[in-house]
């Protein structure tokens, strides 16, 4: 039996991939293309569509434990809950969900909504999953590097209520972490929810004077405008994925992306070591340019 990892050539789920190959774990790697990406010595491709019962079927066989991750899309809701319901057809008991921070109070950003529904099925039908709800990752800003060292700005408009950006890698450590402790288990385990923050709090100024520090020399940060950032956004990329990332920022700003009280300390006892800080992404960020 093996470990199945829904999202396997993606920033997150490559690593989640990797790192389990690392440990010893049997994984195999869902793709809808053979040779997108290469994969770690052991790990098998598993060619599949989320939107493709058949193949999906074929896929879930034999699988002892899942990961999964959906991207953002128009249909992510209908492609994680027939996943789901196709991994409860095949016997699967083992789960770790890739949700988002806050989802049920940011109610009107499409997929904040759309990972809360599939919270609501996990839970309702008491399917054994870690449901892990990550704040922003500070890898998104890789996005925008060649505009803060082009133009001097920091171009998202996150606000000053304050944002507990947190690392990639750290994501990944922790969702191995359920992952094998899921898998080694001798049954199925109770429902666990992780809320997944980095060490600090971070506002747009805050952020701005990280870059400063970093690249030596006075960044900018560009202002709360979510207008400007969805229609940035609409000049290269589907207008519906602009609107959803509008609205995110304007969550983001009013409500902030924050943790309860122990939540840090929690997360460095399961992954055995610290946090990343967003000082320690910006370095390694400007020292590989």
């Amino acid at each position: 039996m093996s470990i199945l990892v829904i999202g396997a050539t993606g920033t997150i789920g490559s690593l989640i991939t990797q790192r389990l190959a690392d440990a010893g774990a049997e994984v195999k790697a869902l793709v809808r293309q053979a040779g997108k990406r290469a994969f770690a010595p052991g790990v098998t491709e598993v060619v599949a569509d989320l939107t493709d019962v058949p193949s999906m079927r074929a896929a879930l066989s034999s699988v002892r434990t899942l990961f999964l991750l959906n991207a953002v899309t128009p249909d992510e809701v209908t492609q994680a809950l027939i996943t789901l319901n196709l991994a409860r057809e095949a016997g699967i008991e083992r789960i770790v969900y890739l949700s988002v921070i806050h989802a049920d109070t940011f109610v009107d950003v499409p997929h904040f909504t759309g990972k809360q529904t599939v919270e609501r099925m996990l839970e309702s039908l008491d399917i054994p999953a870690t449901i892990l709800r990550p704040a922003y990752f500070m890898q998104n800003d890789h996005r925008v590097q060649s505009t803060i060292q082009d133009y001097s700005v920091y171009p998202m408009p996150i606000g000053s209520a304050g944002v507990s950006m947190i690392d990639a890698r750290d994501i990944a450590d922790v969702a191995v972490a359920e992952l094998l402790r899921r898998d080694k288990a001798c049954a199925a385990l109770d429902p666990l929810t992780l809320e997944l923050v980095g060490p600090h709090a971070l506002t747009g100024a805050s952020v701005a004077k990280i870059w400063s520090a970093a690249l030596g020399r006075e960044i900018a940060y560009g202002g709360d405008d979510v207008a400007a950032f969805e229609a940035q956004l609409a000049s290269y990329g589907p207008t519906w994925l602009a609107y959803d990332m509008r609205l995110m920022m304007a969550g983001i700003q009013r409500l902030g992306m924050q943790t309860s009280e122990g939540a840090v300390d929690k997360l460095q006892a399961l992954i055995g070591h610290p946090l990343r800080s967003y000082e320690d992404f910006v370095r390694e960020a400007v020292a590989q340019v």
